[in-house]
């Protein structure tokens, strides 16, 4: 599939707006060690299978699903600004034990060891090549059997899920306190549910702007479903940061598994 000129313009404003993407990711002083399996029940509800797959030149992503021969609907999950560390691994086989194909991509090559080599890979970031890469672990996921396709990101990630969006063909759409895009014509490739996880206190991803993505959407006839947790800030799923909330992360996630059921099965 070939990338319109509109999409390329969309590329240009993802370079554009990539330091803002790395402001929203700064809350954590390392990497996050910690992951969510303590806040999440039910984690790998059915056996899976995980292993790390060249699907983007001899770029590897973690590829996990259920241990057994049946179809199932794919997820590319995209990591954080800090790279395809073990927390996105974790979250890619609690996701996979609920019946999915989930390719958690590299969009770097590498995980960041502090905040200046993370601000670095981010800042380094080719937004058409990261287009081409997770488009790749589209491919790969059909590859293996994937019936329907979603995206799934954290913040460096959330903006990834969307800008994906804009340029492929998706069943449904999850975008975690990600980089919002608000104008209309850039949105109206979307024609799938969006699924918004939001906090009221982030300072990186506004409320007004939420709310600006939300009745843009609605305009288009998008079916979105926008979710703003009151008292909460940025990354407040990400388990080894500052604004870390189990309890609204384990609400956030129960509301993606049933906006995936709902949207891919």
């Amino acid at each position: 599939m070939k990338i319109s000129k509109h999409s390329l313009l969309l590329i240009g404003l993802g370079a554009v707006i990539i330091g803002a993407l790395a402001l929203s990711d700064r809350r954590s002083a390392a990497p996050p060690a910690a992951t969510n399996a303590s806040a999440l029940k039910n984690a790998e509800a059915v056996a899976v299978r995980g292993e790390n797959v060249a699907y983007f030149g001899d770029r590897k992503g973690y590829f996990v699903g259920p241990d057994d021969a049946k179809a199932y609907p794919g997820v590319v999950m995209i990591h954080e600004w800090w790279g395809l560390n073990d927390n996105i691994r974790a979250m890619a086989r609690e996701l996979a034990g609920r019946g999915y194909l989930v390719l958690a991509v590299d969009l770097y090559g590498k995980v960041a060891a502090d905040q200046a080599e993370a601000r670095a890979a981010v800042g380094a970031l080719d937004q058409k090549d990261a287009i081409d890469n997770m488009r790749a672990a589209m491919e790969f996921l059909r590859r293996q059997g994937a019936t329907k396709m979603a995206s799934l990101g954290w913040c460096f990630g959330g903006g990834q899920s969307l800008q994906l969006a804009l340029n492929e063909r998706l069943d449904a759409t999850v975008i975690y306190y990600g980089n919002l895009v608000t104008d209309e014509k850039a949105l109206a490739n979307i024609t799938w549910p969006v699924l918004g996880v939001f906090g009221d206190q982030d300072q990186a991803i506004p409320v007004s702007g939420v709310r600006t993505f939300e009745a843009s959407l609605k305009k288009l006839g998008v079916p979105g479903e926008i979710h703003v947790y009151p008292g909460v800030g940025h990354a407040f799923a990400n388990p080894s940061g500052a604004n870390y909330a189990p309890k609204e992360t384990a609400d956030a996630w129960a509301k993606t598994l049933d906006f995936l059921a709902r949207n891919l099965r």
